[in-house]
């Protein structure tokens, strides 16, 4: 806008007056003195009056449609987000209280003794039955060779290098004697036959018949003795059997042992949190190191119970995890959690107490990682992770 000011602060005696002209933009001191009677742009004079001034004339400038275009572009580019938005959380669940978990394996000793050896480090990848750690064997593998002689005694009494061993030999003589014992007695009894035969034809006294009748008693007596000689024999080897097998489980129970000397890895991994050295006394049960499997990882995203409504077994899910930003993982729901997380937890909370608070429980989601581990991004227990679920 264009400011025409007419400077009379010269003496009246002057019949043109100058008059100052302020142009837009321009500082205070760039204005413009003209003469009297002309004017910026004019090339004819104009008269003036003297001692009159002229009223400034204010010019509009003509505002610029530029700031209503941006602002409707800007709303309606939030109103494509929110609908797009919108659309999404009807097709997708997504939480960022997930977590990847995985299998901690305890390495814990089955015998009390001393560490000879370990030979694993922390941080160290093992394969499935590697020897971690031995221990002193000393007093197992003397026990074990205890038992092994135990055990040779035992199959003596019931064989030995091949030949029959003592209960055998018993059994044989308690037969021949049964077999003897038998002989005798038929012997006895026929005798017998023949006497009370010639008894009745008075061929014989009664003396000679009571004799008979003796014999043939004792001879049935001996028989029925040996009998009882081969059961009781048969029963000794039946005893030596079992004593043979209680033996050889006393053997192999040593045997047993004295392999819990050498502890190895339970499972393919890496060796976390080792908590043993050389000459340490360990007991059964101590907690040495633990094996971590990242191998066989997976996802457990904790979900709102007002979003699973749509969550089912066979979904497909996008994995963002914390540590590795730009990298999507992907998966599958594999299962749900048959109660809330805090149905777990050491102290549930009773909603019957008369103090209830209603808060939206979570609900624990199981997520199968697709494919195997990346060497360059390897997933480990504990690390956070961002789920979206696709439910349509």
């Amino acid at each position: 806008m264009t400011t025409r000011t007419i400077d009379t602060d010269e003496p009246a005696a002057s019949t043109t007056p100058n008059i100052r002209v302020s142009l837009p933009g321009r500082p205070e001191s760039a204005v413009e003195e003209l003469p009297a009677g002309r004017t910026s742009g004019q090339g004819s004079a104009t008269p003036a009056t003297d001692g009159a001034r002229e009223p400034a004339v204010p010019v509009r400038a003509r505002r610029s449609p530029l700031p209503l275009v941006i602002a409707v572009l800007v709303a309606l580019a939030l109103g494509g987000l929110g609908v797009r938005q919108w659309l999404f959380s009807r097709s997708h669940v997504s939480t960022d209280n997930a977590q990847i978990e995985g299998d901690v394996v305890p390495v814990l000793p089955r015998v009390s003794g001393f560490v000879a050896e370990v030979r694993v480090k922390d941080n160290q990848r093992v394969r499935a039955g590697e020897t971690m750690i031995v221990l002193d064997d000393r007093d197992l593998a003397a026990r074990l060779a205890q038992t092994e002689a135990d055990l040779a005694v035992a199959q003596a009494a019931v064989h030995a290098s091949g030949r029959d061993g003592q209960a055998v030999a018993q059994l044989a003589a308690a037969r021949a004697m049964e077999a003897d014992a038998e002989a005798a007695a038929w012997k006895a009894d026929a005798d017998l036959a023949r006497y009370q035969s010639l008894a009745g034809q008075n061929v014989i006294s009664p003396q000679e018949l009571d004799a008979a009748q003796a014999a043939s008693r004792g001879a049935n007596a001996k028989l029925e003795a040996a009998h009882e000689q081969v059961r009781a024999a048969a029963a000794g080897i039946t005893s030596a059997s079992a004593r043979i097998a209680s033996a050889r489980a006393a053997r192999d129970q040593a045997a047993l042992q004295l392999s819990y000397t050498r502890l190895v890895a339970p499972a393919s991994g890496i060796v976390s949190r080792k908590n043993v050295e050389v000459g340490q006394l360990v007991q059964v049960g101590q907690p040495l190191m633990s094996v971590v499997p990242i191998d066989d990882v997976w996802v457990v995203a904790n979900l709102k119970e007002t979003e699973v409504q749509n969550v089912t077994a066979g979904q497909r899910v996008v994995l963002r995890v914390d540590s590795y930003p730009g990298r999507t993982f992907r998966g599958t729901v594999e299962s749900m959690s048959p109660a809330s997380g805090a149905r777990f937890s050491l102290l549930p909370p009773d909603n019957a107490t008369g103090n209830f608070t209603k808060v939206v429980q979570r609900i624990p989601v199981r997520i199968r990682i697709d494919g195997a581990q990346d060497p360059r991004h390897v997933l480990r227990p504990g690390m956070s992770v961002n789920v979206v679920i696709t439910t349509a």
